[in-house]
């Protein structure tokens, strides 16, 4: 019945929460077994991406300019952040 009422998205451990929530004493094991032998599958929905965080802080000045040449060791160090 819960497993209809929620259009076939719970699986069992949700579908096991919902019945203990309801005051009924369960092992997750047995509600598992007993979807599996009425071929209760839960629905799998795909996770949208979002790549927005919030606000944007200030973006650093460019110093290097694409100068990458340096006159002496350590003088210059530059890493890729574009994935952050």
């Amino acid at each position: 019945r819960v497993y209809h009422e929620e259009k076939g998205l719970y699986g069992y451990r949700r579908v096991t929460a919902v019945i203990r929530n309801a005051g009924t004493l369960v092992n997750k094991k047995v509600v598992e077994r007993l979807m599996v032998a009425l071929d209760l599958r839960s629905l799998v929905r795909p996770k949208k991406y979002r790549s927005y965080k919030g606000v944007v802080g200030t973006i650093a000045p460019n110093l290097l300019e694409r100068n990458f040449l340096a006159q002496r060791p350590n003088q210059k160090w530059v890493t890729d952040v574009t994935e952050f």
